[in-house]
């Protein structure tokens, strides 16, 4: 094998960010804290290894062979699938019997490790190998110095015998959180995180900080570990995925409400629906999915706030039959959970319903609970706005519901986002001959023109209604809307066209 081949590192999320595998017959560093999941990359590595019929070797100074095999199997692994050399006890490398008069007990201990490791990788002639952990050697070494000549001194043994060697630091005795000297020794270096959050699962993250030679995508990417290993999200780069795709209209079925949109959201676009809680904005975007399904078209929900019974339920009251959807494999709803899901796998599932089922309109429900999702996270809107360009480039329509505080008066949002969408749908409360009615119109539009009116919208057992313009209103985009007008253009319990 030439150095100018690479190896898989035996996870494709990882394949993906290294853009192919790591540069074959080096020296790696995975460091990270306790906890982090380098264990079950470290065997995940091996294990490819094996699969393709390469020796592999895992060298262990923390842990059992027992305890390497309780990981393994929890993954479904079985680690005699390659050679483990494990030190059972300080006994082993010095001997019960050998006297020492000159050399301290840890400088001899040093010397005889790294003795019995190189030999062992001669008897084996691995082509891939893990060291864990260097933190022992660290602690065996006594001193900085002593410790750097001790790694570079494997490296310089490992260099030419064609071996992929990965160094796992569990970096407990390194006091300065990172070990300068050994980034400079390795050619790449793979770091893990493992973050605490005031509330929900604990929030796992990879970083490549350098690889020689190789242009890999830089940044943080979420992963988390699941039986069979790391699931990893390489970060989503929205102008790496475009497709192409024509920028026709998507209507509704519902011509009124079409008209308000020019004919219906362009493909590409996002429409941001936004108004107080029970105005309409979910309905809204399912009769757009309803119409798309009847089309043949596949699509997506993303439900972060409702049960998936409880949609399905209310959809049904409004003539929505979404259950034949879902039967006829057309629509598909995936129930979220905020407090379990990172920003990187949530946008691994919208890649994985773009590109895999072929989805062509995507409903996410709500922008609220997407924040939730994500109370820690300082760069949500960036993450949105990148999520929403790559469902551009793939010719996507999207709806974003944005639930505002409140009911009437003045109202606002946790999520400032509407600069963001494409089109804007704003739904209101006003009040008139003595009931409480809703009010919609459109804000912005940039797929085209689109009317500046404001029209009652009424939803029944019938669907969605959309009136005629309603011309007196006074106070709409305050919150406080006043319709001063006569009663006849209003929509009263009638039956359509009437």
């Amino acid at each position: 094998m030439s150095q100018a081949c690479t190896v898989s590192t035996g996870n494709s999320g990882l394949d993906t960010i290294l853009t192919g595998g790591l540069p074959a017959n080096r020296l790696y560093l995975l460091e990270g804290a306790p906890g982090s999941g380098k264990t079950t990359l470290a065997l995940q590595f091996l294990r490819d290894g094996a699969n393709r019929g390469e020796k592999a070797l895992y060298i262990t100074l923390s842990e059992t062979r027992e305890e390497l095999s309780v990981v393994a199997a929890s993954h479904g692994f079985d680690i005699d699938q390659f050679d483990v050399f494990e030190f059972n006890s300080v006994s082993e490398v010095l001997g019960d019997s050998r006297e020492q008069s000159v050399l301290h007990p840890w400088e001899m201990e040093l010397g005889e490790t790294v003795r019995l490791i190189e030999t062992e990788v001669e008897r084996v002639q691995p082509k891939r190998v893990v060291f864990d952990s260097l933190s022992e050697l660290r602690l065996l070494a006594q001193d900085t110095l002593r410790y750097r000549r001790q790694v570079l001194a494997l490296k310089q043994f490992f260099a030419g015998r064609e071996t992929t060697v990965i160094l796992v630091d569990d970096m407990t005795g390194n006091t300065a959180g990172q070990d300068t000297h050994l980034h400079s020794l390795c050619h790449g270096v793979i770091t893990l995180e493992r973050l605490t959050l005031d509330f929900g699962a604990a929030r796992r993250r990879l970083q490549v900080q350098k690889l020689r030679g190789v242009d890999f995508i830089a940044g943080y990417h979420d992963f988390t570990i699941r039986k069979g290993g790391l699931d990893i999200y390489p970060r989503l780069i929205a102008s790496s995925h475009h497709a192409e795709f024509t920028g026709e209209v998507t209507p509704s079925g519902v011509r009124e409400l079409d008209n308000l949109l020019g004919g219906g959201p362009m493909r590409g676009t996002s429409t941001l629906v936004t108004g107080p809680a029970g105005s309409g904005k979910t309905t809204i975007a399912l009769q757009y999915l309803d119409a798309a399904c009847r089309r043949g078209e596949p699509c997506t929900v993303y439900e972060f706030d409702e049960r998936i019974g409880t949609l399905l339920a209310r959809a049904k009251a409004f003539n929505l039959d979404l259950q034949a959807h879902i039967e006829s494999g057309c629509l598909c709803i995936q129930q979220i959970d905020p407090a379990e899901i990172s920003p990187g796998e949530f946008a691994s599932r919208v890649r994985e319903e773009v590109e895999g089922r072929g989805s062509r309109m995507i409903v996410i429900d709500s922008l609220n609970g997407y924040m939730a999702a994500m109370p820690q996270e300082q760069q949500i809107i960036l993450q949105m706005h990148e999520m929403l360009s790559y469902l551009s480039q793939q010719g996507v329509v999207t709806f974003l519901i944005n639930p505002q505080h409140g009911l009437v008066g003045s109202m606002s949002t946790n999520l400032n986002i509407s600069y963001v969408a494409d089109s804007v749908l704003l739904l209101r409360f006003f009040e008139a001959e003595g009931r409480i009615r809703k009010a919609i119109s459109v804000i912005k539009n940039r797929g085209g023109a689109h009317e500046d009116t404001i029209r009652e919208l009424r939803i029944d057992a019938g669907g969605i209604r959309v009136g005629e313009a309603l011309s007196a209103f006074r106070g709409v985009l305050t919150g406080t809307p006043e319709y001063t007008g006569s009663d006849m253009p209003l929509m009263e319990d009638r039956p359509r066209g009437a």
